[in-house]
């Protein structure tokens, strides 16, 4: 447990006796960990920005201590993977965002688990992905309660079928689940609703609600993004997603401060990479923007609010920080028990939460690093930074502080710091390119799950992988691109599996063309695309060595199978023919034990 000052106890008791939950009393703060998706450090108008209002984020900025010099990954799933275990992303497996490589590995702890094994209830708000089958799903990794879309975005492939973030549907704690309403509001909203009914049951929560806004495509309510229509559709759309997050943000701190909540809730902002959509408008004179190795790839807000433990007023602190503290400082600001065996990559924040610099390593280097590839490459867009330097893509130099727009290289008048952190570059690639060979697999046959469903974003293949719902109807991949899915299979036993065309929820044949889904405000949604037929007549699975054939006839929405399997790893691949002896790959494969 933490030792609290009397005055932050005296706070504490206070929460207790006007309302807040019974163990305020405890220490234990409730936790919020908000982070939005491709908003950058300019996308908010606390930090500068001439055009887009925030006024909620801006209140909340200027009553938190602020992290200016805050790091993640220049892209989604490698940010979430680093934040949710505290190790680096190359390390835990997600260090792309499609082709098997957003998956985090099974044997990494998540802040899920690391929260439930210290007593606190766990929800899971928004955005995942970090895997959608058993034992990579939230529900697998220590959250309790579970409102999610599939894969990286709201229509993409693994999400249900025809999702347009407005009026979907969802899987709660694992099940689809229809509702009405703009996705992010669906988030905070079951959000509330979790923390509410916690928060009466008198167990602390940890809340972590992670927007698939405003990643595109770029969709919001009209009446925030009418405020920017002169910028063009996308931005203005991009601009109101942010304006929706930050009113959905005001809506939650009134019900915490009217909860009671509000003095012991610890409540972290932040964003997962630079910004996809308002880098034309500001940047906050960095350069580079989302994927990039540069400053504005991967420097990002971070708010940090506890009233109750002293973190207020406004406060910055300009230490080089990054995602892989994260996990640490929450372990150590909640008192949470650590993982056993668990060696994080990050640092506890709590001394310079506190003021205490004195002992802090102000020559720590981290490293961030955008691969976007099958098997990671040495150097590849890469960022070391300690203190002010960057040496960038190993060649590279600048001093962020007199060249923030990275603009004049300056390795060659500093070649002992550039050695320095070409040195810890090497030593640190050294120490995890062993674990770069082995896949991450999706286990089939577990009863936790009975039926395995195996989209085409998760192909293992260096190629493209048809990752949204636009590129399923139009039948966009390569056959270079078609890799099989890493699975392994629970339990030895018979299993069916179906090739599919089309997901299941479509009701539609492999055979059958579908018409433009319903458009929604903002750019042309995924969905509002015709849908191509593909006339297959025969189908081949290939699973843990076997090769099998059947016909497919007129009308089949599915080319079934039945195998013996046994346990242990497998690929799994299937591909379709017509009648010419051309072939497709199944988008499409559902697993389930017999």
């Amino acid at each position: 447990m933490r030792n609290f000052s009397f005055l932050s106890m005296l706070a504490l008791a206070l929460v207790q006796t006007t309302g807040g939950a019974a163990f305020a009393a405890e220490g234990r703060p409730n936790v919020i960990l908000l982070m939005t998706d491709d908003q950058g450090h300019g996308d908010l108008s606390c930090h500068g920005n001439p055009v887009l209002k925030t006024p909620n984020l801006d209140k909340l900025h200027a009553e938190s201590v602020r992290f200016t010099d805050y790091h993640v990954s220049p892209t989604c799933s490698p940010t979430r993977c680093a934040l949710m275990t505290g190790h680096w992303t190359d390390r835990a497996g997600a260090w792309h965002t499609i082709s098997g490589r957003s998956l985090l590995r099974e044997n990494e702890t998540t802040l899920g688990q690391i929260f439930a094994a210290g007593g606190y209830a766990t929800g899971m708000f928004g955005k995942w992905h970090l895997g959608d089958n058993h034992p990579l799903r939230p529900e697998d990794r220590g959250f309790q309660e579970v409102m999610r879309h599939g894969g990286g975005g709201v229509g993409q492939t693994p999400d249900i079928w025809d999702n347009a973030y407005f009026d979907g549907a969802y899987f709660h704690n694992s099940k689809p689940e229809a509702v009405k309403g703009f996705c992010t509001d669906v988030w905070f909203d079951y959000a509330r609703r979790f923390m509410e009914s916690r928060a009466k049951a008198g167990k602390p929560f940890f809340a972590y609600i992670a927007t698939n806004a405003p990643h595109g495509p770029y969709h919001a309510p009209v009446e925030f993004s009418e405020p920017y229509a002169d910028l063009g559709p996308a931005t203005a759309s991009f601009f109101g997603m942010i304006a929706n997050i930050d009113a959905n943000v005001g809506k939650l701190r009134a019900w915490l401060a009217e909860s009671g909540l509000a003095e012991n809730t610890l409540f972290l902002y932040t964003t997962d990479n630079g910004t996809a959509g308002g880098g034309k408008v500001f940047n906050s004179g960095m350069r580079g923007t989302k994927g990039s190795e540069y400053e504005g790839g991967h420097r990002v807000p971070l708010f940090v609010h506890w009233p109750a433990g002293g973190l207020t007023g406004g406060r910055d602190i300009d230490t080089l920080t990054a995602h892989v503290d994260i996990a640490p400082t929450l372990i150590d600001l909640c008192g949470l028990p650590a993982p056993a065996g668990v060696k994080f990559d990050g640092r506890s924040l709590k001394p310079l939460l506190e003021g205490k610099t004195g002992d802090w390593p102000h020559d720590r280097a981290l490293v961030t690093d955008s691969q976007r590839v099958l098997h990671p490459v040495k150097w590849k867009n890469s960022a070391v930074m300690s203190g002010a330097l960057r040496l960038v893509n190993g060649k590279e130099l600048y001093d962020i502080k007199a060249d923030p727009g990275q603009k004049r290289d300056i390795a060659a008048e500093n070649p002992a710091e550039a050695a320095r952190l070409h040195a810890f570059y090497e030593a640190w690639w050294t120490e995890l390119e062993p674990t770069f060979a082995e896949p991450v697999r999706v286990t089939v046959g577990n009863p936790a799950q009975e039926l395995s469903v195996l989209t085409c974003h998760d192909w293992f293949t260096a190629g493209m992988t048809p990752w949204n719902h636009q590129a399923i109807r139009a039948l966009k991949d390569k056959p270079d691109a078609r890799g099989p899915w890493k699975i392994r299979v629970d339990s030895a036993g018979e299993y069916r599996i179906e090739l599919r065309r089309w997901p299941a929820e479509s009701g539609a044949a492999i055979d059958e063309a579908l018409p433009p889904g319903e458009d929604v405000p903002g750019v042309v949604a995924y969905r509002a695309h015709p849908g191509i037929p593909y006339p297959a007549v025969k189908a081949r699975l290939e699973v843990g060595g076997q090769s099998v054939e059947t016909a497919v006839q007129p009308g089949a929405a599915a080319a079934a199978f039945t195998v013996k399997l046994e346990a242990g790893p497998a690929d799994l691949s299937g591909t379709f023919f017509d009648a010419d002896g051309g072939e497709q790959g199944a988008y499409y494969a559902y697993v389930r034990k017999l």
